[in-house]
């Protein structure tokens, strides 16, 4: 039956029961198919949010790695990122280097070499009273980490003697951690 056949026995048919209850009729229908089309929308839209609630309730699956070996990953890591003992004489000398293109005066430093017994690594204490301006003390304490990737900025003080003066007295202590020669692969000499 085709389209033009439905309407007009739909038409026939709603002059034969009358027009008031023919509009009655057709706007059942109406609200029927708009009441159908809804709870079919609303059932979809229902079973998206269910979907989603459970993807957001299971866990993502990690690979399985166990600890150990995570463990030893770390720790072959840290190993490889420590510097070399025998070239902590030109990391100081790029220290040096950078404090004098920031434009710090540095005169003197105290060094302290240590064994942690623990870590089975070496550290090399570098105390340096320095003097410049503020920003220039910061930008030598920031390029000195960035030359050198096992240096530990462990304490920085700043002092100024009168309110007026341009520049500061500071104190910069960084550590440097070292392995024993030859087995850390960072630190090939100064950069």
């Amino acid at each position: 039956m085709n389209l033009s056949a439905l309407w007009l026995r739909l038409r026939l048919a709603t002059r034969s029961i009358g027009p008031v209850a023919g509009s009655a009729l057709l706007v059942s229908i109406a609200a029927l198919a708009l009441l159908a089309w809804t709870a079919g929308a609303r059932t979809q839209e229902a079973q998206q949010h269910a979907a989603a609630l459970v993807r957001a309730a299971t866990p993502p699956v990690a690979p399985v790695v166990s600890a150990q070996a995570a463990a030893n990953d770390n720790l072959a890591l840290f190993y490889a990122t420590l510097g070399e003992r025998r070239y902590t004489e030109q990391q100081i000398k790029t220290l040096f280097g950078i404090a004098e293109k920031t434009g710090i005066l540095l005169r003197q430093g105290e060094y302290k070499a240590a064994y942690d017994q623990n870590g089975k690594l070496h550290t090399y204490q570098v105390t340096l009273p320095v003097k410049g301006s503020y920003q220039a003390v910061w930008q030598f304490a920031m390029l000195s980490l960035r030359a050198i990737p096992f240096a530990a900025l462990d304490d920085i003080g700043f002092r100024r003697d009168d309110i007026g003066a341009a520049g500061v007295d500071a104190r910069v202590r960084f550590t440097l951690y070292l392995a024993d020669d030859g087995v850390g692969k960072v630190g090939e000499g100064a950069r």
